[in-house]
């Protein structure tokens, strides 16, 4: 369920430059801080509800609610680099430590030693690079979890992916007319 709303009350950066990935987890953290806007956001037991924020720089930023037991898979947001930040509840996230290659590859065996995991409770949050594999979960059976995120440049595709053990399997990619 996707809910339009006005851009976020928060402060965009004085830069007319490309975000950094700090200035993005700033403004995630400034964002998850306005109570008014984390209260807005309609949450649904059903399914993951979001609205579409005004990000810093021509970023693009979203705020998402997440019902217990959701979560993302695996995916990477291509070339943008992004920051996403826990407003409430907690959130899990799942990384990969490895540089993947971008295209034309289907199936890849990873080593053993390249998977991190993080639980975000509310004010925790982090900034990524480019082509950073990762799945978001909220592991709660009984709370929803909000969390903030913007990226740069806006998306220009994800890329989703399946994991048995070891092996990581592109499955799809999907371009913003597929997610707006």
């Amino acid at each position: 369920m996707s809910v339009s709303a006005p851009p976020s009350t928060a402060p965009a950066t004085a830069s007319s430059a490309a975000p950094t990935a700090a200035e993005l987890l700033d403004f995630v953290r400034r964002s998850a801080a306005d109570r008014e806007l984390i209260a807005s956001l309609p949450l649904d037991p059903e399914g993951r509800t979001w609205v579409r924020l005004a990000g810093p720089g021509g970023s693009e930023a979203w705020l998402i609610g997440w019902p217990p037991g959701s979560g993302t898979g695996w995916h990477d947001h291509a070339e943008s680099i992004g920051a996403f930040l826990t407003a409430a509840g907690t959130l899990r996230e799942n990384s990969l430590a490895v540089r993947l290659p971008t295209d034309g590859w289907k199936t890849l065996e990873l080593s053993e030693d390249v998977d991190r995991e993080r639980e975000l409770t509310r004010g925790e949050g982090r900034a990524f690079g480019r082509n950073h594999v990762h799945e978001v979960l909220n592991e709660s059976t009984a709370e929803h979890a909000i969390s903030v995120h913007a990226y740069y440049p806006p998306l220009p595709r994800i890329r989703r992916y399946s994991r048995t053990g070891e092996v990581l399997r592109l499955e799809s990619v999907e371009r913003p007319e597929d997610w707006q």
